[in-house]
């Protein structure tokens, strides 16, 4: 019998299950291939916390499995002393989402922990500023970000805010991998756990605090004063968290024609009106545009369901039609907004300094270098740039960090949260487009006005998605595949290096020398090439996805895309 089916079967015979969950695992008795997708290994609490499909099974999101890693959560805080401290959880608008982040407070207060869940669903990024409001040792927030609505996660903040990163995230993982009881998993009636001051709820007091810390981040209020009547922002929650807080920080800040799409601005965890609620895929924006053109917006915005990413359109005010950011453009269109309002100001400090990840644009490098800023660069996650900030506190505030992006919708400016901020991102972006509109330019103007100034960088990324066990062993191959036979050349460009950070090596290929990454060990390959062009190659730590990202600096936007197409085309074939 395969190891699924008696997984199976233990399920169904179990007296933990409950009755009405194991009439959903009867259903597929003789759909051998379904009861081997939700058995064939356990849903991964990983160093990103759970994220999969909601239904029964041990790979699926569901009761059981969520209060598994809560109760592994609750040994580790308890080992840690931290109880008495607390953790806050909020969630997003997602199928069970309301129903997993209470059952796993009832959880952590069966174990003797104090919670603080929201009364109702908060962007992530709050629940980052929370953890660290509240002075608690940890964060949960139950949500799937931007993944399609079968889906739903948990993802585990330590007591700076930040996701887990090592050594915390392995030891935790560690306790959460020694529960093969679900017997063994606590949980309380809610009254007695309130009763006894473990669950307690938060809600207006931390929104208002959280407000309050983001308008402290505005850099010139003066440009918001002269020009928010002239300013029209339609923007989009996605169906999401986002409407609330968005809302409130540009009304409080003075911005009067702010249009939400109507369609969807409601939390609805089917997201009815989209495909797929990601910003980052230009069908989310239909409806937006649609608005936009009817109002003549200045700036199309849309944050995903937790509102940690914001996807942006900028008015094109030559055509009138609306040019759509990527990531890397929205990302360093704020880095220049913030350090040259820094610098007009005086207020751009001497050890002030930026961070991204490998897979950004370089442009980066290239503004942090004309504003003598120090740049850091780091893996892919925006848990690691969270450990950059964290060692900068603790050498003394040696850098003072002023903004982080990575090209995946996501950047935080300052320090109040420890995790990708949408909301503050709308706000930024929107002070910018008055600031911009002062000079008669639109957020697009800006965007070519610094490609003018450092170079024409442009980027790109594909993915390939291969599901199940068969998938995973695809994607396994493809890696190694690449990491022993690396290539000396891509789309004419040579390799002048090759970094292989499971390995923690990069080998220069014209003096054979080798570096250290400096960085934690992680499945990603990196090939930096002539002509300020590089590829990187690597397996979504969510997503059953082998993602491949490149970057090029052309002589115009032209030049640019012709140069990106080659070198998308020469990736392709390599993993052929």
């Amino acid at each position: 019998m395969e190891p699924y089916i008696e997984k199976y079967l233990q399920w169904i015979e179990s007296p933990v299950i409950k009755e009405e969950d194991k009439e959903e695992l009867r259903k597929i008795e003789n759909n051998t291939k379904e009861i081997e997708d939700r058995f064939y290994k356990d849903l991964e609490f990983g160093t990103a916390g759970l994220r999969g499909i909601i239904g029964m099974g041990t790979n699926r999101m569901n009761t059981y499995t969520v209060t598994k890693a809560t109760q592994g959560l609750a040994n580790y805080i308890i080992k840690k002393g931290g109880q008495n401290r607390g953790v806050a959880i909020a969630y997003d608008s997602r199928r069970m989402s309301p129903e997993f982040s209470e059952q796993a407070a009832l959880c952590l207060n069966a174990n003797g922990i104090k919670t603080y869940r929201f009364d109702s669903l908060r962007p992530t990024p709050e629940l980052s500023f929370a953890v660290r409001e509240l002075g608690c040792i940890a964060g949960i927030v139950v949500t799937a970000s931007h993944n399609p609505p079968e889906y739903n996660g948990y993802k585990v903040y330590w007591e700076d805010g930040a996701q887990i990163v090592e050594p915390t995230d392995k030891e935790i993982i560690e306790e959460v991998n020694a529960i093969t009881d679900f017997a063994t998993i606590k949980t309380m009636d809610k009254s007695l756990a309130e009763s006894k001051g473990l669950y307690n709820t938060i809600g207006e007091n931390i929104d208002k605090r959280y407000i309050e810390e983001l308008k402290k981040l505005v850099v010139n209020q003066k440009a918001i004063d002269e020009t928010q009547k002239d300013i029209k922002i339609v923007y989009t929650p996605l169906h999401g968290t986002g409407n609330i807080p968005v809302q409130t920080i540009l009304k409080e800040l003075g911005f009067e024609n702010v249009y939400v799409v109507p369609e969807q601005e409601k939390p609805n965890g089917e997201f009815p009106t989209v495909e797929y609620p990601n910003p980052e895929d230009p069908k989310a924006f239909e409806l937006a545009l649609k608005l936009a053109k009817e109002k003549d917006a200045d700036i199309v915005l849309a944050n995903d369901p937790d509102a940690d990413r914001l996807g942006v359109y900028a008015k094109n005010k030559e055509t009138g039609e609306y040019i759509r950011f990527n990531g890397n453009m929205t990302g360093n269109l704020i880095a220049e907004y913030i350090l040259s309002q820094k610098q007009l100001n005086g207020t751009l400090p001497k050890n002030g300094a930026i961070i991204k990840t490998i897979v950004s644009s370089n442009l980066t490098d290239a503004i942090a270098k004309s504003y003598n800023v120090k740049l850091f660069s780091t893996l892919t996650g925006f848990k690691n740039i969270a450990k950059i900030i964290r060692q900068f506190e603790e050498n003394n505030n040696e850098y003072t960090c002023l903004y982080s992006y990575e090209e995946s919708y996501g950047c935080i400016i300052g320090t109040h949260a420890r995790d990708k901020d949408g909301i503050v991102a709308v706000m930024t972006l929107c002070e910018a487009a008055c600031y911009y509109k002062q000079k008669g330019m639109t957020l697009w103007d800006a965007m070519l006005a610094i490609y003018e100034k450092y170079g024409y960088y442009e980027e790109k990324q594909f993915s390939i998605t291969l599901k199940g066990s068969e998938g995973a062993e695809q994607i396994k191959q493809m890696m190694e595949k690449m990491r022993n036979n690396p290539p000396k050349e891509i789309a004419g460009e040579k390799v002048l290096s090759f970094g292989d950070y499971q390995k923690q090596i990069i080998h220069d290929n014209e003096t054979e020398k080798e570096t250290n990454t400096n960085l934690p060990k992680s499945n990603v390959l990196y090939f930096d090439l002539t002509n300020d062009s590089w590829c990187c190659v690597r397996p979504s730590g969510t997503e059953p996805k082998i993602k491949f990202y490149m970057g090029v600096k052309g002589k115009s936007l032209g030049d640019a895309e012709q140069r990106l197409d080659k070198l998308e085309n020469a990736m392709k074939e390599i993993i052929k």
